[in-house]
């Protein structure tokens, strides 16, 4: 089987490391890839250098129609793209064509912003010393991005660094995970058509011992980081005087009110929990249920995670495929028997099996246990009964994270108390916090870190303000 090369200055390149990707789900080998030393990714980084400048000089049209053309390239080739997300990442092609779809989407909303992107008109004569004057405001591209991305959306979360940088006029480095570099390789092939700058994105996988190239390389003028949030926040630590963006880990709550829908909000509840082996920064990790629905609630609740196909992730009729790696099974399962041997009761056990991991549902426990207080990334839910809708609020906040919660209620006295207490970036009613539309401002408080996905509000993290005052 031959190397896969890697993108460096619009050329297919071979470089001096490589790694081996597997199948999460069958252990097979699916391919090597080239990775980048310290020396080959400085020459990735003056290549950005040229891209950023010619990126500059680009009219809005220019941007827009090659972001349209990655999107249409995307969509010519949907079917790989599905089938390469479906095996290095061992996610359900069902839910890796979603994926797809989604990313599609990203760069066809870029297009748009690309056209629409600009400043403001500042009115300065609202004191004496502003008579006479206009003022305005332009967005300047910052340069060099460095997006670094995490393995559960090899594509999308691709697209949410590679789209804004683009629309906004930046070049952009992506160091894919190294779990699943053939996605964002597939894209640099798309990229490639789409008639902008050779090297205005690059894909170099590069292991971690090299980063400190990155840090101390003065042309990278932003990180854009996805990932947990010890790396992320020592990344934030070492970067310097270069801009970071950090969307990091979560630990998605939902509270499911006595007013609630119970078939919609189990519905719901139990694809925003297992959906992709719970491996997503808002999956549901933890729900609180109004005691007067607890019982028939989490019945239907378990009956349904239960129900789930366990199966090979090209199989279209799985639901529910193998996590990343065994270690990541066994550290789940590890906090789950921590959990029960300090009194928490199992309502559903989970079976581990290399690294699949069935639904695991528990309760009885108490925020100091990790299954409640880390993020899981997995296959599990807390379920926990309140009395009163406050109290379930407060409980919700009792976490160091704060990306996304959800809030099933018919009562708008509820809903309107959530939306202002829950300290999270986003407050999703009647729906789980899983919920994502790639335009929406996408981002946490706490330790799920700081800034803004959703492409108009990244470039604006992408850009910088510049303010204009004419005197003429």
């Amino acid at each position: 089987m031959d190397i896969k090369k890697i993108l460096i200055g619009g050329e297919w390149v071979s470089t001096s490391e490589s790694m081996t990707i597997s199948s999460p789900f069958s252990g097979e080998k699916i391919a090597d890839v080239y990775s980048a030393n310290g020396e080959e990714f400085s020459h990735a980084v003056a290549c950005a250098k040229v891209a950023a400048a010619e990126m500059r000089k680009l009219a809005r049209f220019e941007i827009s129609e090659g972001l349209r053309r990655i999107s249409q390239g995307i969509y010519a080739r949907r079917s790989e793209f599905e089938r390469t997300i479906a095996e290095e990442s061992a996610k359900p092609i069902r839910t890796a064509r979603s994926e797809v779809e989604r990313g599609i989407a990203t760069f066809a909303w870029a297009a748009g912003e690309a056209e629409r992107f600009a400043g403001d008109v500042v009115p300065v004569d609202i004191q004496p010393n502003g008579r006479g004057k206009t003022a305005y405001t332009m967005r300047i591209p910052r340069g060099i991005i460095y997006g670094i991305t995490p393995f559960n959306f090899p594509l999308n979360l691709v697209a949410h660094k590679v789209a804004p940088a683009l629309a906004s006029g930046n070049s952009i480095i992506i160091k894919p995970s190294q779990r699943t570099p053939l996605t964002s390789l597939l894209l640099g092939e798309v990229f490639l058509e789409s008639g902008l700058p050779k090297s205005a994105l690059q894909i170099v996988p590069m292991d971690l011992k090299y980063m400190d190239v990155v840090y101390s390389d003065e042309r990278i003028r932003m990180i854009s980081f996805t990932g947990s949030d010890a790396v992320g926040w020592d990344l934030k630590q070492k970067a310097g005087k270069k801009v970071v963006a950090l969307e990091l880990g979560g630990n998605a709550p939902v509270i499911v009110d006595e007013s609630a829908d119970l078939n919609d909000s189990v519905e719901k509840t139990v694809s925003g929990t297992f959906s992709y082996a719970g491996q997503v920064c808002i999956s549901v990790q933890r729900i609180y249920i109004h005691k007067n629905l607890f019982d028939k609630w989490t019945k239907a609740f378990i009956a349904k995670a239960e129900a789930l196909n366990y199966g090979d992730p090209l199989d279209e009729l799985t639901d529910l495929s193998s996590m990343i790696d065994e270690k990541a099974a066994q550290k789940l399962e590890g906090w789950v028997n921590e959990a029960v041997e300090n009194g928490a009761e199992l309502m559903c056990s989970g079976v581990r099996e290399g690294a699949r991991l069935d639904p695991v549902i528990i309760t009885n426990t108490n925020p100091e246990m990790r299954i409640v207080s880390e993020e899981a990334f997995g296959p599990v839910a807390i379920v926990e009964k309140f009395a009163d809708f406050h109290e379930a609020v407060n409980e919700a906040n009792h976490s160091k994270f704060g990306l996304q919660a959800g809030v099933f209620t018919q009562s708008l006295a509820n809903a309107a108390y959530a939306a202002e207490n829950l300290e999270y970036g986003g407050v999703i009613l009647n729906d789980v916090p899983t919920f994502r539309v790639d335009n929406m401002p996408y981002g946490g408080m706490k330790n799920s870190g700081f800034g803004r996905e959703g492409v108009r509000y990244a470039m604006e993290e992408m850009s910088e303000l510049r303010l204009i005052v004419s005197n003429i």
